[in-house]
Protein backbone atom coordinates (compact mmCIF):
# COMPACT_ATOMS: atom_id res chain seq x y z
CA UNK A 1 0.00 0.00 0.00
CA UNK A 2 2.84 2.21 0.93
CA UNK A 3 4.67 1.82 -2.61
CA UNK A 4 0.95 2.14 -4.09
CA UNK A 5 0.11 5.65 -2.44
CA UNK A 6 3.71 7.00 -3.58
CA UNK A 7 2.99 6.30 -7.36
CA UNK A 8 0.33 9.08 -7.10
CA UNK A 9 0.45 12.91 -6.38
CA UNK A 10 -1.99 14.22 -3.94
CA UNK A 11 -4.41 14.97 -6.53
CA UNK A 12 -4.30 11.74 -7.22
CA UNK A 13 -2.69 12.26 -10.52
CA UNK A 14 0.32 9.61 -11.23
CA UNK A 15 3.59 12.23 -11.33
CA UNK A 16 4.84 11.42 -14.50
CA UNK A 17 1.62 12.74 -15.74
CA UNK A 18 1.72 15.98 -13.93
CA UNK A 19 1.40 19.68 -15.93
CA UNK A 20 4.84 19.83 -14.86
CA UNK A 21 6.16 16.90 -16.73
CA UNK A 22 3.61 17.24 -19.51
CA UNK A 23 5.05 20.58 -20.03
CA UNK A 24 8.64 19.60 -19.96
CA UNK A 25 7.89 16.71 -22.19
CA UNK A 26 6.12 18.80 -24.69
CA UNK A 27 8.86 21.75 -25.08
CA UNK A 28 11.55 18.80 -25.68
CA UNK A 29 9.55 16.73 -28.50
CA UNK A 30 8.87 20.62 -30.11
CA UNK A 31 12.37 21.24 -29.79
CA UNK A 32 13.36 17.86 -31.19
CA UNK A 33 10.99 18.37 -33.79
CA UNK A 34 12.32 21.87 -34.52
CA UNK A 35 15.95 20.40 -35.05
CA UNK A 36 15.45 17.73 -37.26
CA UNK A 37 13.08 19.66 -39.23
CA UNK A 38 15.64 22.60 -39.50
CA UNK A 39 19.04 19.64 -40.71
CA UNK A 40 16.48 17.92 -42.78
CA UNK A 41 15.39 21.01 -44.63
CA UNK A 42 18.17 23.24 -44.36
CA UNK A 43 20.88 23.73 -47.28
CA UNK A 44 24.04 22.21 -45.73
CA UNK A 45 26.37 25.07 -46.49
CA UNK A 46 24.37 27.09 -43.84
CA UNK A 47 26.08 27.78 -40.67
CA UNK A 48 23.77 26.00 -37.58
CA UNK A 49 20.79 27.79 -36.44
CA UNK A 50 20.57 29.64 -33.19
CA UNK A 51 18.16 26.99 -32.02
CA UNK A 52 21.21 25.24 -30.76
CA UNK A 53 20.84 26.90 -27.61
CA UNK A 54 17.18 26.02 -26.91
CA UNK A 55 18.41 22.14 -27.43
CA UNK A 56 20.96 22.82 -24.82
CA UNK A 57 18.15 23.60 -22.61
CA UNK A 58 16.35 20.07 -22.42
CA UNK A 59 20.07 18.48 -21.08
CA UNK A 60 18.67 21.12 -17.67
CA UNK A 61 17.26 19.34 -15.10
CA UNK A 62 13.26 19.72 -15.12
CA UNK A 63 11.77 21.91 -12.67
CA UNK A 64 10.56 20.63 -9.20
CA UNK A 65 7.44 19.38 -8.79
CA UNK A 66 5.47 21.05 -6.40
CA UNK A 67 4.78 17.59 -5.30
CA UNK A 68 6.78 16.88 -2.06
CA UNK A 69 7.18 12.95 -3.26
CA UNK A 70 10.17 12.32 -5.44
CA UNK A 71 9.34 11.79 -9.29
CA UNK A 72 8.90 7.91 -10.01
CA UNK A 73 11.30 5.70 -12.48
CA UNK A 74 9.51 6.08 -15.66
CA UNK A 75 9.81 9.95 -15.51
CA UNK A 76 13.48 9.54 -15.26
CA UNK A 77 13.55 6.95 -18.04
CA UNK A 78 11.62 9.19 -20.66
CA UNK A 79 13.59 12.14 -19.63
CA UNK A 80 16.63 9.52 -20.26
CA UNK A 81 15.40 8.61 -23.65
CA UNK A 82 15.18 12.18 -24.67
CA UNK A 83 18.41 12.97 -23.75
CA UNK A 84 19.79 9.90 -25.54
CA UNK A 85 17.49 11.17 -28.32
CA UNK A 86 18.82 14.27 -27.93
CA UNK A 87 22.57 12.87 -27.97
CA UNK A 88 21.66 10.72 -31.20
CA UNK A 89 20.74 14.02 -32.91
CA UNK A 90 23.82 15.83 -31.98
CA UNK A 91 25.68 12.92 -32.94
CA UNK A 92 23.79 13.11 -36.29
CA UNK A 93 24.77 16.55 -36.73
CA UNK A 94 28.20 16.11 -36.55
CA UNK A 95 28.27 13.49 -38.95
CA UNK A 96 26.38 15.36 -41.03
CA UNK A 97 29.43 18.36 -40.67
CA UNK A 98 31.87 15.58 -41.09
CA UNK A 99 30.08 14.38 -44.31
CA UNK A 100 29.51 17.69 -45.28
CA UNK A 101 33.20 18.72 -44.53
CA UNK A 102 34.66 15.63 -46.04
CA UNK A 103 32.38 16.59 -49.48
CA UNK A 104 34.25 19.99 -49.57
CA UNK A 105 37.43 18.47 -49.44
CA UNK A 106 36.64 16.09 -51.88
CA UNK A 107 34.85 18.70 -54.12
CA UNK A 108 37.85 20.50 -53.65
CA UNK A 109 40.23 17.84 -54.64
CA UNK A 110 37.98 16.91 -57.77
CA UNK A 111 38.58 20.73 -58.73
CA UNK A 112 42.05 20.38 -58.32
CA UNK A 113 41.88 17.32 -60.13
CA UNK A 114 40.17 18.60 -62.95
CA UNK A 115 42.14 22.09 -62.94
CA UNK A 116 45.84 19.65 -63.07
CA UNK A 117 43.75 17.41 -65.94
CA UNK A 118 43.15 21.10 -67.71
CA UNK A 119 46.56 21.98 -67.40
CA UNK A 120 47.95 18.52 -68.27
CA UNK A 121 45.38 18.56 -71.61
CA UNK A 122 46.62 21.99 -72.47
CA UNK A 123 49.77 20.97 -72.06
CA UNK A 124 49.75 18.17 -73.95
CA UNK A 125 47.28 20.24 -76.49
CA UNK A 126 50.37 22.42 -76.56
CA UNK A 127 52.86 19.59 -77.09
CA UNK A 128 50.91 18.06 -78.96
CA UNK A 129 50.83 21.80 -81.41
CA UNK A 130 54.22 22.08 -81.17
CA UNK A 131 55.44 18.48 -82.53
CA UNK A 132 52.47 19.09 -85.52
CA UNK A 133 54.37 22.35 -86.45
CA UNK A 134 57.72 20.54 -85.91
CA UNK A 135 56.43 17.71 -87.66
CA UNK A 136 55.01 20.38 -90.36
CA UNK A 137 58.43 22.06 -90.38
CA UNK A 138 60.21 18.58 -90.68
CA UNK A 139 57.75 18.16 -93.52
CA UNK A 140 58.37 21.01 -95.39
CA UNK A 141 61.58 20.71 -95.19
CA UNK A 142 61.58 17.24 -96.40
CA UNK A 143 59.63 18.71 -99.24
CA UNK A 144 61.87 21.45 -100.07
CA UNK A 145 65.04 18.93 -100.50
CA UNK A 146 62.98 16.69 -102.36
CA UNK A 147 62.09 19.62 -104.65
CA UNK A 148 65.97 20.25 -103.98
CA UNK A 149 66.96 17.44 -105.62
CA UNK A 150 64.38 17.03 -108.29
CA UNK A 151 66.04 20.18 -109.65
CA UNK A 152 68.99 19.20 -109.13
CA UNK A 153 68.50 15.88 -110.54
CA UNK A 154 66.69 17.57 -114.01
CA UNK A 155 69.66 19.90 -113.91
CA UNK A 156 72.13 17.86 -114.31
CA UNK A 157 69.47 15.39 -116.69
CA UNK A 158 69.82 18.78 -118.59
CA UNK A 159 73.44 19.20 -118.14
CA UNK A 160 73.60 15.88 -119.47
CA UNK A 161 71.94 16.20 -122.87
CA UNK A 162 73.43 19.64 -123.16
CA UNK A 163 77.09 17.42 -122.96
CA UNK A 164 75.42 14.96 -125.20
CA UNK A 165 73.84 17.30 -127.67
CA UNK A 166 77.82 19.24 -127.74
CA UNK A 167 79.48 15.89 -128.38
CA UNK A 168 77.00 15.09 -131.31
CA UNK A 169 77.17 18.60 -132.50
CA UNK A 170 81.16 17.80 -132.17
CA UNK A 171 81.11 14.70 -133.55
CA UNK A 172 78.94 16.13 -136.49
CA UNK A 173 81.31 19.46 -136.86
CA UNK A 174 84.56 16.60 -136.58
CA UNK A 175 82.80 14.53 -140.06
CA UNK A 176 81.61 17.60 -141.68
CA UNK A 177 85.63 18.50 -141.17
CA UNK A 178 87.25 15.45 -142.39
CA UNK A 179 84.55 15.34 -145.71
CA UNK A 180 85.43 18.92 -146.17
CA UNK A 181 89.36 18.10 -146.03
CA UNK A 182 89.20 14.45 -148.14
CA UNK A 183 87.28 17.24 -150.53
CA UNK A 184 90.17 19.82 -150.09
CA UNK A 185 92.21 16.89 -150.32
CA UNK A 186 91.09 15.55 -153.55
CA UNK A 187 91.02 19.77 -154.87
CA UNK A 188 94.31 20.05 -153.74
CA UNK A 189 95.79 16.62 -155.85
CA UNK A 190 93.22 17.61 -158.74
CA UNK A 191 95.25 21.40 -159.06
CA UNK A 192 98.60 19.34 -157.81
CA UNK A 193 97.85 17.21 -160.96
CA UNK A 194 96.80 19.80 -163.06
CA UNK A 195 99.94 22.05 -162.41
CA UNK A 196 102.19 19.53 -162.73
CA UNK A 197 100.48 18.96 -166.15
CA UNK A 198 101.01 23.00 -166.41
CA UNK A 199 104.75 22.41 -164.87
CA UNK A 200 105.80 19.72 -167.21
CA UNK A 201 104.13 22.11 -170.30
CA UNK A 202 106.12 24.90 -169.24
CA UNK A 203 109.11 22.97 -167.60
CA UNK A 204 111.52 23.77 -170.66
CA UNK A 205 110.24 27.96 -170.20
CA UNK A 206 111.62 26.91 -166.18
CA UNK A 207 114.28 25.61 -167.46
CA UNK A 208 115.57 28.87 -169.05
CA UNK A 209 114.62 30.79 -166.72
CA UNK A 210 115.80 29.24 -163.61
CA UNK A 211 119.33 30.28 -164.24
CA UNK A 212 118.04 33.75 -163.50
CA UNK A 213 115.47 33.12 -160.80
CA UNK A 214 118.64 31.50 -159.14
CA UNK A 215 120.49 34.63 -159.54
CA UNK A 216 117.60 36.43 -158.43
CA UNK A 217 117.24 34.18 -155.30
CA UNK A 218 120.73 34.58 -154.30
CA UNK A 219 120.36 38.48 -154.43
CA UNK A 220 117.19 38.02 -152.56
CA UNK A 221 119.20 36.18 -149.73
CA UNK A 222 121.96 38.41 -149.38
CA UNK A 223 119.86 41.04 -149.00
CA UNK A 224 117.87 39.32 -146.27
CA UNK A 225 120.92 38.38 -144.69
CA UNK A 226 122.41 41.83 -144.31
CA UNK A 227 119.02 42.97 -143.13
CA UNK A 228 119.14 39.80 -140.31
CA UNK A 229 122.22 40.98 -139.45
CA UNK A 230 121.54 45.05 -139.19
CA UNK A 231 118.56 43.63 -137.26
CA UNK A 232 120.64 41.30 -135.20
CA UNK A 233 123.26 43.93 -134.28
CA UNK A 234 120.58 46.73 -133.28
CA UNK A 235 118.77 44.00 -131.25
CA UNK A 236 121.82 43.18 -129.58
CA UNK A 237 122.59 46.94 -129.12
CA UNK A 238 118.71 47.96 -127.55
CA UNK A 239 119.56 44.95 -125.31
CA UNK A 240 123.59 46.04 -123.85
CA UNK A 241 121.55 49.75 -123.44
CA UNK A 242 118.52 48.06 -121.93
CA UNK A 243 121.12 45.85 -119.65
CA UNK A 244 123.12 49.01 -118.87
CA UNK A 245 119.68 51.56 -117.82
CA UNK A 246 118.79 48.30 -116.11
CA UNK A 247 122.07 47.87 -113.96
CA UNK A 248 121.89 51.89 -113.27
CA UNK A 249 118.68 51.88 -111.78
CA UNK A 250 118.98 48.92 -109.93
CA UNK A 251 122.32 50.25 -108.53
CA UNK A 252 120.03 53.11 -107.70
CA UNK A 253 117.66 51.34 -105.65
CA UNK A 254 120.30 49.02 -104.31
CA UNK A 255 121.99 52.10 -102.37
CA UNK A 256 118.51 53.00 -101.33
CA UNK A 257 117.55 49.54 -99.76
CA UNK A 258 121.61 49.32 -98.22
CA UNK A 259 120.73 52.86 -96.83
CA UNK A 260 117.63 51.65 -95.31
CA UNK A 261 118.97 48.83 -93.96
CA UNK A 262 121.73 50.42 -92.67
CA UNK A 263 119.75 52.88 -90.80
CA UNK A 264 117.60 50.57 -89.30
CA UNK A 265 120.20 48.07 -88.17
CA UNK A 266 121.98 48.07 -84.43
CA UNK A 267 124.71 45.71 -84.24
CA UNK A 268 125.02 44.10 -80.57
CA UNK A 269 128.17 45.10 -78.70
CA UNK A 270 129.50 41.85 -78.85
CA UNK A 271 129.66 42.90 -82.79
CA UNK A 272 133.28 42.38 -84.29
CA UNK A 273 134.58 43.79 -87.96
CA UNK A 274 134.91 40.28 -88.52
CA UNK A 275 131.79 39.12 -88.58
CA UNK A 276 129.75 38.94 -91.21
CA UNK A 277 125.98 37.79 -92.23
CA UNK A 278 124.67 36.67 -95.25
CA UNK A 279 120.98 37.14 -96.08
CA UNK A 280 118.60 36.00 -99.01
CA UNK A 281 115.74 38.63 -99.31
CA UNK A 282 112.68 37.84 -100.89
CA UNK A 283 110.24 40.88 -102.14
CA UNK A 284 106.59 41.51 -103.58
CA UNK A 285 106.61 44.01 -106.67
CA UNK A 286 104.87 46.54 -104.27
CA UNK A 287 108.05 46.61 -102.02
CA UNK A 288 106.64 44.33 -99.25
CA UNK A 289 109.08 41.52 -97.38
CA UNK A 290 107.78 37.78 -98.87
CA UNK A 291 110.24 36.34 -97.02
CA UNK A 292 114.17 36.47 -95.67
CA UNK A 293 116.21 33.28 -94.75
CA UNK A 294 119.49 33.49 -92.86
CA UNK A 295 121.99 31.42 -95.59
CA UNK A 296 125.38 32.26 -93.88
CA UNK A 297 125.88 32.89 -90.67
CA UNK A 298 128.38 35.39 -88.86
CA UNK A 299 128.99 32.96 -86.12
CA UNK A 300 127.14 34.90 -83.45
CA UNK A 301 123.59 34.17 -83.24
CA UNK A 302 122.75 38.12 -81.54
CA UNK A 303 124.72 39.45 -84.98
CA UNK A 304 122.86 37.07 -87.01
CA UNK A 305 119.71 38.28 -84.81
CA UNK A 306 120.08 41.85 -85.66
CA UNK A 307 120.69 41.63 -89.14
CA UNK A 308 117.31 39.73 -89.47
CA UNK A 309 115.55 42.39 -86.97
CA UNK A 310 116.54 44.69 -89.33
CA UNK A 311 114.99 43.40 -92.90
CA UNK A 312 112.30 42.74 -91.08
CA UNK A 313 111.50 46.40 -89.45
CA UNK A 314 111.43 47.43 -92.95
CA UNK A 315 107.31 47.67 -94.14
CA UNK A 316 108.25 48.79 -97.44
CA UNK A 317 111.60 48.63 -99.58
CA UNK A 318 112.31 50.81 -102.40
CA UNK A 319 112.30 49.10 -105.04
CA UNK A 320 111.84 50.09 -109.58
CA UNK A 321 108.72 50.24 -111.08
CA UNK A 322 109.62 48.36 -114.02
CA UNK A 323 108.48 44.71 -113.79
CA UNK A 324 112.43 43.40 -115.64
CA UNK A 325 114.31 45.51 -113.65
CA UNK A 326 112.51 44.23 -110.53
CA UNK A 327 112.50 40.78 -111.72
CA UNK A 328 115.97 40.20 -112.48
CA UNK A 329 117.66 42.12 -109.98
CA UNK A 330 115.10 42.78 -107.04
CA UNK A 331 112.55 39.69 -106.75
CA UNK A 332 115.66 37.91 -104.71
CA UNK A 333 118.81 38.67 -103.51
CA UNK A 334 121.57 38.38 -101.03
CA UNK A 335 122.70 41.07 -98.99
CA UNK A 336 126.04 41.22 -96.15
CA UNK A 337 125.73 42.40 -92.76
CA UNK A 338 129.01 43.63 -91.90
CA UNK A 339 129.75 46.57 -88.99
CA UNK A 340 132.24 48.30 -91.80
CA UNK A 341 130.30 47.88 -94.37
CA UNK A 342 126.56 46.72 -95.93
CA UNK A 343 126.63 45.70 -99.35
Amino acid sequence: MIGQQREFSSTGVPPWKSPVALSVALHLLIAGVALAGWSWSSPIQEPPPSSISARLISQQKPEPSPVVEPVDQPDREQEQKELEKQKQIEAQKRQKQKEEEARKVAEQKKREETKRKAEEQKKAEERKARETQEAEAARQKAEAEAKERERRKAEAEAEKQRQQEAKRKAEEEKQRKEEQRKREEAERKKKEEQARQEAERKRLEAERRLQEQQLEAQAEQARKARADEARRQEQAAAARARETQMLSESQKYQALIRERLSQAWYPPSSATEDMTARLQITLLPTGELAGVKLVASSGNTAFDNSALGAVKSLNRYPVPSERDTFETYFRQFTIEFNPRRLR
